[in-house]
């Protein structure tokens, strides 16, 4: 290749920083209706508010509880469905590929174009199976495309509470109320680390150059 080895790693590592960047971007809670003025009521009951893990560098007892430093939830509250569903969106994303990025260390699918003789570093699949590249792009703009009705339904104000796709094959969502909403903090708060985790990993591997743990 005529791009020099320094500069393909500067490229990689400012990409892994723009995309933790902008997943802190996504982390204001969301509500489906118009901002409470009452404290308890923050985003409109939407989970990810509650708190109260404590918050490092702020000093006193501040905690995470209706964290929304950049005030989404007032200046901007006909898009709070938007964000949240964009969050749900960029964490279920980020943690399939922490899933994705650590485990082709290990094992690989057939073909000699995947074999660890062909990509030695999971990091390099990128430059090297760019037809491949081609198909994960094919896929993810089909999959976004298809999901159009659903946003278009949520900004006409139908019923329906942002990131659900009513897919649930093998039935892990309970119908208890208490439950859900568990279940839905356990979901954003994974899909959150999971953000931060592939910007990290990513910067990790580019960096050092090593595989799994990406450690210099």
């Amino acid at each position: 290749s005529s791009i020099d080895q320094p500069l393909i790693v500067t490229m990689k590592s400012a990409l892994a920083l723009a995309a933790v960047i902008g997943s802190a971007a996504a982390f204001a809670p969301a509500q489906t209706g118009k901002v409470s003025a009452g404290l308890n009521a923050f985003a409109d009951g939407m989970v990810g508010g509650e708190g109260p893990e404590p918050m490092p560098f702020v000093g006193g007892s501040r905690t995470s509880k209706n964290f929304d430093p950049c005030g989404f939830a007032e200046r901007a509250p006909e898009w709070l469905p938007w964000f949240r569903e964009a969050e749900l969106k960029h964490g279920r994303a980020a943690m399939l590929a922490t899933v994705g990025f650590v485990v082709p260390e290990f094992v690989r699918i057939p073909g000699e174009q995947f074999s660890f003789d062909a990509v030695p570093k999971v990091i390099d699949a990128h430059d090297a199976l760019p037809d491949s590249m081609q198909q994960i792009i094919l896929w993810i703009s089909l999959i976004e495309a298809m999901s159009f009705p659903a946003y278009a339904g949520m900004s006409q104000g139908y019923d329906r509470r942002p990131g659900d796709f009513s897919f649930d094959p093998l039935g892990f969502y309970p119908s208890d109320p208490e439950k859900q909403k568990k279940m839905q903090l356990a979901e954003l708060k994974n899909g959150r680390l999971a953000m931060i985790a592939i910007g990290g990993m990513v910067a990790g591997a580019s960096v050092t150059g090593h595989g799994f743990p990406y450690l210099p």
